[in-house]
């Protein structure tokens, strides 16, 4: 368990990355809106896809629409809800949240196609809720959740949804061109919406120039190092690497001068417990042989 390879040192690169990208949408919500800010994002992130995957893209099947729209669809839901959310809560708080996407996948395959949770699934729902509780209202043994917070759980089910739609399309779709069409969908839906949510262009800064920019680019190089790396990484050990995305976030967080209470500290521990908990199979003894 100790040895790690080349793969597995590029999915702990990324997922610094992925920490780090929590502090840097809260500072960019200081200049600009969600709406405009998230669309930005990911139409940088479409339009690079789309230059270094053109070839692919000539052939665009019905089934690749319909997979790209669905799941753009669900991208922009979880980081736009994700975005505004930060407007209000802290960066680490946004991370531990956001982390429960993980034991929410096995719940929302239950109520769409019938596949029961397995126990260790059920009990790191357990966890990660109790973790929520903690985090939210850490002087309470209740849930009070400001709007920012439930917005980035909303955004964090939208996540769990939108892995589940890729997992059903997996070896159906060709990825390149549904990695593309799902950004280019997401920015787009992002931008279209702006109206009726009644946000403005911002006015020009380099704070939201360089981080959507930026972040556009790093959504496309985190999904081409997942791609590379996990062809040799077992789906277990990514996971449980993944799972230390909100401990970076908390890390640089607390580098930036989010202070966290220590009961929230210790919710945020069992989301991270539970997001690990859920992904564990327990293995059964063998009958012995008469």
């Amino acid at each position: 368990m100790l040895k790690i390879n080349r793969h597995e040192v590029a999915l702990v690169g990324i997922t610094m990355i992925w920490g780090a990208t929590f502090l840097i949408i809260q500072l960019a919500m200081q200049h600009s809106g969600p709406l405009f800010f998230v669309g930005l994002r990911f139409l940088t992130a479409g339009l690079i896809s789309a230059v270094l995957f053109r070839r692919a893209l000539a052939g665009m099947t019905r089934q690749d629409l319909r997979a790209g729209l669905l799941i753009g669809s669900f991208l922009f839901a979880g980081y736009g809800l994700q975005t505004y959310g930060l407007q209000t809560i802290s960066s680490s708080q946004s991370a531990f949240i956001t982390a429960m996407y993980v034991p929410a996948v096995p719940l929302l395959q239950w109520l769409v196609w019938r596949r029961p949770p397995s126990f260790m699934n059920l009990v790191g729902v357990a966890l990660a809720f109790c973790g929520l509780i903690l985090l939210a209202g850490p002087t309470s043994a209740s849930l009070h959740m400001s709007l920012g917070e439930w917005a980035t759980l909303l955004g964090a089910l939208a996540v769990a949804a939108e892995i589940i739609l890729i997992g059903h399309y997996a070896g159906k779709v060709n990825l390149r061109r549904v990695t593309t069409l799902q950004l280019l969908v997401a920015g787009i839906l992002a931008w279209l919406l702006m109206p009726l949510a009644g946000e403005n262009i911002p006015a020009f800064s380099w704070v939201w120039l360089s981080a959507a920019v930026g972040l556009g680019a790093a959504s496309c190089l985190i999904q081409l190092t997942m791609n590379w790396a996990q062809k040799d990484v077992s789906p277990t050990r990514a996971t449980l690497i993944y799972a230390s995305e909100p401990i970076w976030a908390g890390i640089i967080g607390r580098i930036a001068g989010d202070r966290l209470p220590g009961v929230a500290l210790f919710g945020g521990a069992l989301i991270v417990l539970g997001v690990i908990s859920s992904e564990l199979k327990l293995r059964r003894r063998k009958k012995p042989s008469r």
